[in-house]
């Protein structure tokens, strides 16, 4: 496969859009990601990917997000800010930067590969660009094929690669290091509460392997697709098509659900966003309700009252109109929506995966059986 560049501010805004369609509620905003994507094309840095398989095995490849809740900041943050004798925060990809440069000294090693953790509308855009003005290369894909909350929904703890030790940057310039944790569960919390410490969140570098681990583990084409995903969708809405379909499409994925949000209640606990949006619409033509728990991403539903699709398989809400996705922050009463869902990874569906990582277990929902989104939707 051919290098891929996002060559122009239509190539950037597909790729965030696809990214946030892919991203299941969370995977922050699109603004965020978009802004550091047509930065970085006004500064001539070229953004992109390459083959995963062009990455040397020996190379030191590592991964770089953003960590913290997707809450929204309220009034009190500036005051905050203003008691701590605080500046302005930097930009997110300059603290990814940061943190790749601190990770790389502190292991006293190049930095061969960067690869995005999760896709999501600026997780994935933001790291693409940090690795770009380091002069690193980005391997297509990620370690998660969507977006996720935690630590443990990446293909490194499935495969019991341990992601420390990890540098934190927040966007005031403060710095963490963290030489080793006790197991994963432990620097999730770690780096969540150094996320709560730094108001904006933190930029995380972490899970220093070789290239040929990397490419053991990689979910491979996962960028690729969310170009194609957003292009789809783009491309629809120019010819009067509908981009809902366009995208399921491409997404090999299914149209579950229509209707209108009717509320959403929330709350911002612990580094994360938690919280439910009630939607009333249709299910196979006729009358239903929709509930859909989400951390951060969207990982529990309740057709009717029922349990229905659950995390590891994604569901993304979307505007019934346009096709472009919600994050759980910006969703609200009265949106006109269409749910959508597409299968997990098998490596996220084993035994282990769902009690310890991925399942309505995990998710606190003992009482919820897994089952797999295409044995609902047949």
């Amino acid at each position: 496969m051919n290098p891929t560049t996002l060559n122009t501010e239509l190539d950037c805004q597909d790729f965030v859009d696809g990214c946030l369609w892919l991203g299941t509620g969370g995977g922050g905003q699109a603004s965020e990601g978009l802004s550091a994507l047509l930065s970085a094309l006004h500064d001539d840095v070229a953004v992109g990917w390459v083959d995963a398989e062009s990455i040397p095995n020996d190379a030191l490849a590592i991964t770089v997000y953003a960590s913290g809740s997707i809450a929204p900041l309220g009034p009190e943050v500036d005051e905050l800010i203003a008691s701590l004798h605080l500046g302005e925060p930097a930009r997110a990809e300059d603290a990814m930067v940061r943190a790749v440069e601190e990770l790389g000294r502190y292991l006293g090693q190049r930095v061969g590969a960067v690869v995005p953790v999760e896709l999501g509308a600026s997780n994935s855009p933001t790291s693409l660009v940090a690795a770009a003005r380091l002069g690193i290369a980005v391997p297509d894909g990620d370690f998660s094929g969507r977006a996720v909350p935690d630590e443990m929904q990446g293909t490194p703890f499935i495969n019991e690669i341990p992601s420390f030790p990890f540098t934190s940057v927040d966007m005031f310039g403060n710095i963490a290091i963290v030489p080793e944790t006790a197991n994963a569960f432990m620097l999730e919390r770690v780096s969540k509460y150094l996320s709560i410490a730094g108001i904006h969140g933190t930029s995380i570098a972490s899970t220093p392997i070789s290239g040929e681990v990397m490419k053991r583990i990689i979910v491979p084409g996962t960028l690729t697709k969310s170009l194609a995903i957003g292009r789809a969708a783009r491309q629809a809405r120019e010819s009067n098509e509908d981009p809902v379909n366009a995208a399921v499409e491409a997404a090999d994925g299914w149209r579950l659900f229509d209707g209108v949000v009717i509320s959403k209640d929330w709350e911002d606990r612990g580094g994360y966003m938690y919280g439910n949006v009630h939607i009333d619409g249709t299910h196979d033509g006729k009358p239903a309700t929709l509930r859909i728990w989400f951390k951060n991403e969207n990982h529990v539903s309740w057709l009717n009252g029922e349990p229905w699709v659950c995390s590891p398989d994604l569901i993304s809400i979307v505007n019934a109109e346009t096709g472009l996705g919600y994050t759980s922050t910006d969703i609200a009463e009265g949106d006109r929506v269409a749910v959508v869902g597409s299968r997990g990874l098998d490596v996220f569906r084993t035994d282990h995966a769902l009690e310890n990582a991925f399942g309505p277990a995990y998710f606190g929902f003992p009482d919820i059986s897994y089952q797999p989104i295409e044995n609902i939707v047949s």
